[in-house]
């Protein structure tokens, strides 16, 4: 488990819990869940009725637009990074089938891991128990993820809250298991790995560094 570190972070954290879904989302990516055709169908409007207000951007008393990031202990880039990985990482947690190797399942997740925690991850996947379960029920976990907030941002790591969806088939019937995370993502030279995984509830509060 980390430790907390570098406490000018918290001092962003409800900032940045704020802006987690429009910092994140909105400026990072495009909404890929949305498909063309679900774009609203333009209506017929009478000549009198005023075009929508032009939305402005949130100006400072200077008169420039204010940058959320400036704010923050890492760069826009850096924090996009850390959230991509935060969600490949779940997705890979999740996804997992009864007939491969329980080996290259490990593997994968252990990709995404800090040496420490992959290992912790391996022994835990690869467990005869979950394994002989698994082949028993003939389960099949197909995972997506999407940050949901970010609980703590630091100079070198970041808690993101991470929702977790599986959609299983199996002997025993489908269904779909939604679950949020904390995970915690670490800067380590000029690459990212996950430190920590835990359920949301019990999740870190700080930096891995300290």
């Amino acid at each position: 488990m980390a430790q907390p570190g570098d406490k000018r972070g918290l001092a962003f954290a409800a900032i940045v819990v704020v802006i987690a879904a429009v910092g994140v989302y909105l400026t990072m990516w495009p909404d890929s869940g949305r498909d063309a055709g679900d774009e609203p169908v333009p209506t017929a409007t009478s000549s009198a009725t005023a075009p929508p207000a032009r939305s402005t951007p949130l100006a400072t008393a200077s008169g420039a637009p204010f940058d959320i990031y400036s704010y923050l202990p890492m760069t826009k880039a850096q924090l996009a990074a850390a959230a991509d990985l935060a969600e490949r990482f779940t997705a890979a947690y999740g996804t997992f089938r009864f007939d491969e190797d329980p080996a290259a399942y490990a593997d994968r997740v252990k990709a995404f891991a800090t040496a420490d925690l992959g290992n912790v991850l391996a022994r835990t996947l690869t467990s005869p128990g979950t394994v002989e379960r698994n082949r028993a029920d003939e389960v099949v976990s197909t995972a997506t993820a999407r940050i949901k907030s970010i609980r703590s941002v630091e100079k070198t790591s970041v808690v993101f809250i991470v929702t977790g969806t599986q959609q299983i088939a199996a002997k025993s019937g489908g269904r779909q298991l939604a679950a949020d995370y904390a995970v915690t993502v670490s800067q380590m030279g000029t690459d990212w790995r996950v430190f920590d995984l835990q359920p949301a509830g019990e999740g870190q509060d700080g930096d891995s560094e300290g």
